[in-house]
């Protein structure tokens, strides 16, 4: 894989083959020729590394997520970036807790993520002003 486009899904085993580093700059080459300006290009990049290797593994709430809001009226693009802002704030969250609370045994790190997903509307960021 020599070019990454948010708006076509990349092949998930050429995805996958590659390893992490490379994603990541991919994901930053992008955006450097879409000459799209980021407060932190390293984090964003990341971020679509993330929600592409969901897409890639075929992860069902995230992949459904990104269908959806796409059906909804979002490029592929817009919709990877909806998906990450829940991803990244749902981190952002659990890093503010104490720690003895993150790692609390039977919790599932994931159901926050996926409840917010299964809400999460195109039209719920175009009120929010969230829509990329």
């Amino acid at each position: 894989m020599k070019r990454y486009d948010p708006l076509r899904a990349p092949d998930p085993a050429e995805w996958l083959a590659l390893n992490e580093h490379r994603r990541i700059h991919l994901a930053e080459e992008h955006h450097r020729r879409a000459r799209i300006r980021l407060p932190n290009l390293k984090a964003h990049a990341v971020t679509h590394v993330i929600v592409e290797n969901q897409m890639a593994l075929g992860e069902e709430i995230p992949v459904r997520t990104l269908r959806r809001l796409m059906a909804e009226g979002l490029n592929r693009h817009e919709a990877v970036h909806a998906v990450g802002m829940v991803l990244m704030e749902l981190i952002f969250d659990v890093m503010k807790q104490p720690e003895a609370k993150r790692s609390e045994p039977g919790l599932d790190p994931n159901k926050p993520y996926y409840d917010a997903l299964e809400t999460l509307t195109a039209e719920s960021l175009r009120n929010s002003g969230s829509e990329q």
